[in-house]
């Protein structure tokens, strides 16, 4: 057993989104960023990470060496990269025997499997039972609460099925907030003693304060004006619509700008119809849509603008957030996630108990003219805790219970 040297080899299964693709883009988000950054930081401390993940037109080679001790291998989701997540349920059987080709034909064996998303989660029932490993899994989202908050079109039964399935049979189950553990519980029928309660993580160095009219200069943006800053895909979950809403609200504001970072562009249906938005509510003028950037171009926007605003109906965690809290920018957020929590009014931010529209029109305002006079290090020091260090540690404790407890049966 690996377990007694202390270095895994474990099997991080990320079928739908893989941890290079475009952040901000349809399927590409939160989760891409936790199962890229914490293979890193398992490699670094000599555990062996296999990440495997859909193969998609960028990725010119079927293995990718993502740092020390830590690969990500390409296989097929269906002959379409763009397949809706909807539709890669019936596919997934044929990525698994590949998978399996891939691991009988390289001598590979694993410690332990740790899933992410519910499309994953199935993928780690059939290894759990091939293999006679140990099955960790993560899901991200939840199908149940998303249809509980009644935005957006109804998740899949298929999906609410598998993640039933896959909470029924793995060893162990993540979570990013004691919230999602209750909706866990509530909702499925987790017996609590299956969950561990492990936050994201944030990376510390790459977000960091720098000075704003530095940011500013660098991305154009004028020095005199007032800026807040979304990040997040164009999903109806993410809540974009009623921040653009909220911005008709402040228009005695003359100088308030919204900057909108992500989505897949203006042309698609949904970017069309979020500008429609915009001219509805009169705001056009003062709402930029900068598109997709690469994360480590995220700090300047962070650093650039007086208030980050999280406006989601649903998170799990709320990682943008921490982001922008470690950039030393407070944030107005909508109590999701580990929002409710974290955010400490006249500290970091404020919360918004109803998210809609005034309500966030309201606390913008309010924090957007207390920003310049909030200590930037005492936002930081907030989420000092979710350096990617300490994150690591919590899942590996969980690793080795979940191994032990095993080897005990």
């Amino acid at each position: 057993m690996t377990l007694n040297n202390n270095k895994l080899r474990i099997a991080m299964l990320s079928a739908h989104s893989s941890p290079l693709g475009k952040l901000g883009s349809k399927d590409t988000g939160g989760m891409s960023v936790y199962v890229r950054e914490l293979s890193r930081e398992l490699g670094r401390r000599g555990h062996v990470v296999d990440i495997y993940t859909r193969h998609n037109r960028n990725a010119h080679d079927r293995v990718v060496e993502l740092d020390n001790n830590v690969r990500l291998i390409h296989l097929r989701l269906g002959e379409n990269e763009y397949t809706p997540k909807a539709e890669m349920y019936p596919l997934l059987e044929g990525f698994f025997r590949e998978l399996e080709q891939f691991r009988l034909a390289n001598h590979l064996e694993y410690d332990l499997i740790h899933s992410h998303y519910w499309l994953s989660g199935m993928l780690g029932i059939w290894a759990q039972e091939t293999w006679k490993r140990p099955h960790v899994a993560m899901f991200h989202s939840l199908g149940a609460v998303k249809n509980h908050t009644g935005i957006g079109g109804p998740e899949p039964e298929i999906r609410i099925a598998t993640e039933n399935a896959v909470i029924k049979t793995c060893n162990r189950i993540f979570a990013p907030t004691r919230r999602e553990k209750e909706r866990l519980i509530n909702f499925y029928g987790a017996p609590p003693g299956k969950i561990g309660v492990v936050p994201c993580g944030v990376d510390l160095e790459l977000f960091y304060p720098m000075d704003q009219a530095t940011a500013r200069c660098r991305l154009g943006i004028d020095p005199d004006d007032t800026l807040a800053l979304f990040v997040g895909r164009y999903d109806s979950m993410k809540g974009l619509d009623r921040l653009i809403e909220a911005m008709r609200y402040l228009k005695h504001r003359r100088h308030l700008r919204l900057i909108v970072v992500g989505g897949d562009g203006l042309h698609t249906p949904e970017g069309q119809r979020l500008l429609g938005l915009t001219r509805t509510f009169g705001v056009e003028e003062s709402i930029a849509f900068i598109g997709r950037i690469e994360q480590k171009e995220l700090p300047v926007y962070y650093n650039a603008a007086d208030v980050m605003v999280l406006a989601s109906h649903y998170e799990s965690f709320g990682l943008v957030s921490i982001e922008a809290l470690a950039c030393g920018t407070p944030v107005v957020a909508t109590p999701v996630g580990v929002m409710d929590t974290l955010i400490k009014q006249g500290q970091n931010g404020q919360l918004v108990a109803n998210g809609d529209a005034e309500s966030l029109a309201k606390a913008i305002d309010k924090v957007a003219s207390l920003s310049p006079a909030l200590s930037v290090d005492a936002i930081r020091q907030t989420v000092q805790v979710f350096g990617w260090p300490n994150i690591a540690s919590a899942i590996i404790k969980e690793y080795e219970e979940t191994l032990a407890f095993r080897n005990l049966m």
